[in-house]
């Protein structure tokens, strides 16, 4: 998918608090942005500290008037934890894609908390934003001592392929 002159492209990431939903969104902002992109971002932390529901919306575009991806007209869900895929479906538009953690063999991961990073590496297959720019919005946003891992994981991401995820 591409972000054509007109409409935005819209990403919801979904989760629960501690599994890196911010971060994952924060990342894809910022390759959004190194890209060329205009973009806009909003938070739902709910009761992320204690495990609850966190979601991020992150739109780019040409030009983009709010960070809010519009009821039903996301153009990706990216769900970090699979009991969110139900709860946040109804954000994606006919059509759209959903990411899971099942798109990704997480048994290749060197560390758990790096699937955030590894759908996002699944998400840049879908979208004109070039690796590179995955890449440096990664290493500008994780810490060092977590950077290799990360990278990996990204690499593993995309390499993986969606079955049956397409709603």
């Amino acid at each position: 998918m591409t972000s054509d002159d007109s409409a935005p492209i819209g990403i919801v990431f979904a989760g629960l608090g501690g599994q890196g939903v911010l971060k994952a969104s924060d990342i894809a902002a910022d390759a959004a942005f190194r890209a060329g992109y205009d973009i806009k971002k909003s938070e739902i932390h709910g009761m992320s500290q204690r495990g609850g529901s966190v979601s991020s919306d992150v739109r780019f575009g040409r030009q983009v008037f709010s960070p809010m991806v519009p009821t039903g007209e996301a153009d990706f869900l990216v769900v970090v934890a699979p009991g969110q895929v139900e709860v946040n479906q109804w954000q994606l538009r006919a059509g759209g894609t959903l990411i899971t953690p099942d798109a990704v063999d997480q048994g290749a991961l060197s560390n758990k908390k790096t699937l955030n990073v590894a759908l996002l590496g699944l998400l840049s297959n879908f979208v004109e934003i070039p690796e590179a720019h995955w890449l440096e919005a990664i290493r500008a946003n994780v810490p060092p001592r977590f950077l290799d891992a990360n990278l990996a994981a990204f690499a593993l991401g995309r390499r993986a392929t969606l079955t049956e995820l397409t709603k």
